[in-house]
């Protein structure tokens, strides 16, 4: 199971994109002639001014995950990155850049995008002789197997229920899983996060490599413990006996 922080998401800033050539006045120049945001089509810029902030310089992490991890490139699709960049993931912090949802990038700059991070950052025959599992579920996972699973590969470093451990940030935080969705849970314990030192789904203490099963069923489980009002630290019962309890070691 990875280290996660929390994570999952392209961050939104504003298209003010640099030329390689010359600028005026803070605007790109193409020659002698400004160059309009929307015909800006070098990945190094785009990236830089789109992504770079969550997924760190040169695609190596930072609040969200490492996009240059060649273990990560070869089990995703390259059509579903396209479709993130694009469109986003509800419910996550992750937005949507394409101008059919909202978005400020062109369909041509969301291409190169996309294929630029495959391009610079894949490497072939990374998985040779390995079963990765599938990068979506093929299946409903089972909860009460998750945390079986859990306790068997992600409790060492997580702790036992999920709050963090002397390895390892919290992953049952309800405000972490609020932000992530269920795929990005399965991303995480699949991939890992090498720019911290987290395994991928081969490297997890019992010495063998997590089944596409219990990767499933793991993702299920911490997918139970979401809660309605996240970041909420406490039920109005129990904010209530917290109190009374306070007052009276006062």
């Amino acid at each position: 199971m990875s280290r996660i922080p929390y994570l999952s998401a392209f961050a939104v800033l504003p298209l003010v994109l640099l030329s390689a050539c010359s600028t005026s006045n803070g605007q790109p120049q193409k020659g002698s002639e400004p160059v309009a945001p929307n015909q800006v089509v070098d990945f190094g810029t785009l990236y830089a001014q789109n992504c770079a902030a969550c997924h760190g310089s040169e695609g190596r992490g930072g609040a969200s995950i490492a996009l240059a991890n060649p273990v990560y490139l070869a089990i995703v699709d390259e059509k579903a990155v396209h479709n993130v960049v694009g469109n986003g993931v509800r419910g996550t912090s992750m937005p949507a850049f394409a101008p059919s949802a909202g978005g400020l990038l062109t369909d041509e700059q969301i291409n190169v995008i996309t294929n630029g991070i495959f391009s610079r950052w894949g490497r072939k025959g990374i998985l040779d002789g390995t079963n990765p599992p599938s990068y979506a579920a093929k299946t409903t996972g089972d909860a009460a197997r998750g945390e079986i699973a859990f306790g068997t590969y992600c409790a060492s470093c997580h702790g036992s229920e999920g709050h963090g451990g002397s390895k390892a940030s919290a992953v049952s935080n309800d405000s972490f899983l609020a932000l992530v969705s269920d795929q990005g849970l399965r991303t995480l314990a699949i991939t890992g996060r090498p720019e911290l030192g987290a395994p991928d789904w081969r490297g997890n203490v019992p010495g063998r490599p997590m089944s596409d099963r219990e990767i499933t069923d793991v993702v299920a489980w911490l997918a139970s413990r979401r809660v309605q009002s996240p970041g909420q630290p406490y039920s109005a019962s129990n904010y209530a006996q917290h109190h009374s309890a306070e007052h009276l070691e006062k």
